[in-house]
């Protein structure tokens, strides 16, 4: 298969910013990473996207706000393309996720704003996006979309091994050892703590566990949090955007919240780990819950040991926005983007709606 260069853009349900990747892959087991960089939101309009994904906005303020993520967008890619002068003349397309408002798995509906004719334009390049309703259509969750990225990344390691995702949501991609994958979401990954932090503390989110550091978990909150159906549920299953809703930390203080926040993550990604076929003989962790230093040690605490993907030359930070260049690639090849054993989809569907401005 064709080799082709290729722009990968990921806005994650925090709210940061956008990340963009560069790099060259055939869409399957070839793939060279060039470099990823993450463009921030401004304030206000993290705050305008953080509004219209927890609450209904009008219609004409979230077209204007697509409007204005989708430049932000495109201002990531230049400054990428900048850096990169002469991979940037090979650039082929580009993968764009967008930015999740609603994402309804038990009704089947997902909603990611951003324009990719924007892109296009800006570009004169082919844009992919739209990546999850075509797997919902096929009965599956639309999520996770980044397992098959990761077994083509960790292909050579020892398996069983488990890849986990902290995000906003926690997600895991398990690898047999013989060539069998399941993959997931575990439950809240960094969101409620965020949440917590700027509700709490005014802080944008808990840096350096500098909250949880000095609280103390709540035992019975994180065992009634964990007693959801959600939990319960075996691999594959996505996130419905009220699965945490019931999460109550609000009696206790500050540090013990996000203590017992913490903690929730930890433990909910332990309990479906050990629901998998064989337990992993290493987990290694991406995502921008990694530079958490809490959260990583209670997670070490339960599989005795967690590795961060950087240990692999790969940046946890950038990882989802390569996974959709290659997901891009992978569209144009004719490839399939999910399969039913990480999404409960029908059957291998390739996913994804291509933009070009002509």
């Amino acid at each position: 298969m064709k080799r082709k260069v290729a722009v990968g853009l990921m806005s994650g349900t925090s709210g940061d910013g956008v990340d963009a990747a560069l790099l060259n892959t055939d869409g399957d087991s070839k793939i060279e990473f060039y470099d990823g960089l993450t463009h921030p939101f401004d304030e206000d309009l993290r705050s305008r996207l953080l509004e219209a994904s927890h609450h209904d906005v009008p219609t004409s303020e979230l077209l204007r706000l697509e409007k204005d993520v989708t430049l932000h967008h495109s201002q990531a890619v230049r400054i990428l393309l900048e850096r990169h002068a002469k991979e940037a003349k090979k650039v082929e397309v580009i993968g764009f996720h967008g930015h999740t408002i609603r994402h309804m798995p038990g009704e089947g509906i997902t909603m990611q704003i951003g324009n990719p004719w924007l892109l296009a334009r800006d570009f004169d390049l082919p844009v992919v996006s739209d990546f999850r309703r075509c797997d919902m259509a096929a009965g599956g969750h639309g999520a996770p979309l980044v397992a098959l990225f990761h077994r083509a990344l960790f292909l050579k390691e020892p398996h069983p091994l488990v890849v986990l995702n902290i995000g906003g949501v926690a997600n895991v991609t398990w690898l047999g050892a013989k060539d069998e994958i399941i993959a997931g979401d575990t439950g809240p990954g960094c969101g409620l703590l965020d949440e917590w932090a700027q509700a709490m503390a005014d802080l944008p989110h808990d840096r350096d566990g500098q909250l949880s550091s000095s609280g103390t978990v709540h035992e019975e909150t994180v065992e009634k949090a964990l007693a959801a159906d959600f939990f319960e549920q075996p691999l594959p299953k996505a996130a419905d955007r009220y699965d945490f809703d019931h999460v109550d930390v609000s009696r206790l203080s500050i540090n013990d919240g996000a203590a017992t926040l913490c903690a929730v993550t930890a433990e909910a990604v332990y309990r479906a780990v050990k629901k998998l076929p064989s337990m992993p003989k290493k987990v290694w962790a991406t995502g921008g819950g990694t530079h958490h230093p809490i959260l990583m040690k209670m997670l070490a605490d339960r599989f005795g040991e967690i590795s961060n993907v950087s240990e692999m030359g790969l940046n946890p930070d950038t990882l989802e926005a390569e996974c959709f260049a290659w997901l891009a690639v992978r569209h144009q090849q004719g490839l399939p983007l999910t399969i039913p054993e990480v999404t409960g989809c029908e059957k291998p569907v390739v996913g994804g709606v291509l933009a070009q401005f002509k």
